[in-house]
């Protein structure tokens, strides 16, 4: 086939970063590095003596909220936001505010200072919302400046380029070319597969088994301790909200003086616990809210498909396995990873994963949607399904506004975890309860929806905090 499409591989859609935003934090981050990367590439790095970096938009009204500038300091030194020590990022950057220099990538010094040198601008650039620029000022005078876009899930674009018209790239040819929903549908049915065995084929194209597993498991075990780290972490988050952890506390009422050593271990006392609707969802929540916690304390998460949506799945892969699957393996975790990247990329390529261009719906109703997909597949739901199961999950959060008190990924953003992560389950169970043949609405008129939705939602339910419960509650009422 030679349709050309955008193609997005699963691993684009789970990645391993830091809190608390994939777009006001790791995007930044991985923009500053990419800036690093194209001075070398023009043979500019050596000439440089002094460097601005302007924030727009959301990224300027949010920033502080999002450590947006803590980022772009960790990139610019060439940090990388996957291996590096969470431990080590608050000494990095008050060293540098303290002494006014930056070893830009380990190696060069010059004076920088953040306070002057990184500008909040407030206002947008005319392509996305989550605007950066870079400004180099050569030891020859020359200036040099480059602009990127953080666009969500910590995706970053430098070339401008309008939904409606924009030019369909593929970066790698898929053996089976997946824009939308129905084309998936259609290879599933073709060849008899389900959903993780087509997605599979398709990545297998970019790496080898090994790689993909290697990379999986990776994946797990970010999330699996950031639920752990959560849990077992007690005090109040950073930024001046106030907001104590929640997790450690529902944690303990929980697991009942269970004992384990390690987050393997946990799973197994888990199990042992009680199943009762109200406990199970308290689980569920709890390992949601905990994975947030690590989130909005700057800690190591999966962007699943965003920071800020980042405890839906892994709360609900972890509902499978300590409650309906007690024999679950790392093909299973595979297999819900699989379907749940491939229903993100679905939503990228046909709306957005950005709450700067679609509000929460694009973070919290697609990660909901992703979790569904995943958990209907490995509860024995057919393509169809699996497909109805993520259209129930999305459809009841389209128009789901971002509005953050204070700029923090905290109010209302950890809580909406535990709901989407709940919703999810519940989605899961209604598709498999009905015949997926007898459904109206189908999840690309569902995705196609959330787009136009987004573009009629207000500007100020965008990511801006100059809407909604951000302005109704103020940080001194907290």
């Amino acid at each position: 086939m030679n349709k050309q499409i955008e193609a997005i591989s699963v691993f684009d859609m789970l990645k391993i970063g830091v809190g608390p935003s994939s777009s006001h934090t790791l995007g930044p981050w991985r923009a500053a590095i990419r800036f690093i990367e194209k001075l070398k590439t023009k043979g500019n790095f050596e000439l440089m003596e002094s460097l601005k970096v302007d924030l727009y938009g959301s990224l300027s009204l949010t920033g502080k909220g999002h450590a947006t500038d803590v980022a772009v300091i960790m990139g610019l030194t060439g940090a990388d936001p996957t291996t590096c020590s969470i431990e080590d990022i608050p000494t990095t950057v008050e060293h540098i505010k303290l002494f006014r220099r930056l070893e830009l990538d380990g190696s060069l010094t010059f004076s920088f200072d953040p306070e002057e040198d990184i500008i909040f601008n407030r206002k947008f650039l005319p392509f996305h919302p989550n605007g950066i620029r870079f400004t180099a000022t050569l030891t020859n005078g020359k200036k040099v400046r480059e602009v990127y876009y953080s666009i969500g899930g910590g995706f970053v674009i430098q070339k401008e380029r309008k939904r409606a018209q924009r030019k369909k790239i593929a970066f790698e040819c898929f053996p089976r070319p997946i824009e939308k929903a129905t084309e998936l549908l259609k290879f599933c049915k073709q060849e008899g597969k389900s959903i993780s065995e087509i997605i599979l084929e398709n990545e297998l194209y970019l790496n080898t088994q090994e790689e993909i597993d290697e990379r999986f498991r990776q994946i797990w075990d970010v999330m699996l301790d950031s639920m752990y780290t959560g849990c077992h972490t007690e005090g109040t988050l950073p930024g001046g909200l106030n907001v104590r952890r929640r997790a450690f506390d529902t944690h303990l009422r929980l697991q009942k003086n269970t004992t384990y050593t390690d987050k393997y271990e946990w799973i197994e006392a888990i199990r042992g616990q009680e199943v009762r609707f109200r406990e199970i969802l308290k689980w569920v929540s709890c390992f949601a809210l905990a994975v947030n916690e690590v989130n909005a304390s700057l800690g190591r998460v999966v962007t699943a498909p965003t920071n800020g949506s980042a405890g839906v799945i892994p709360s609900v892969l972890m509902y499978y396995i300590v409650i309906e699957n007690h024999d679950a393996n790392f093909e299973d975790i595979k297999r819900f990873l699989l379907v749940a990247g491939e229903v993100g990329s679905l939503f990228k390529k046909g709306a957005t994963i950005s709450a700067a261009m679609g509000g929460c719906q694009a973070e919290i109703g697609v990660s909901s949607a992703m979790a569904a997909a995943g958990l209907t597949e490995l509860m024995g739901g057919t393509p169809e399904q699996v497909l109805m199961a993520a259209e129930i999950a999305m459809e009841h959060h389209l128009g789901l506004t971002c509005d953050p008190i204070g700029g923090l990924v905290q109010i209302p953003c950890i809580e909406r975890n535990a709901m989407g992560a709940i919703k999810a389950i519940n989605a899961c169970e209604m598709a498999l309860d009905a015949d997926a043949a007898n459904a109206k609405v189908p999840l690309d008129k569902v995705i196609e929806t959330m787009w136009q939705t987004a573009q009629d939602m207000n500007t100020k339910y965008k990511e801006t905090s100059e809407g909604g419960l951000a302005i109704n509650v103020a940080m001194s009422d907290c």
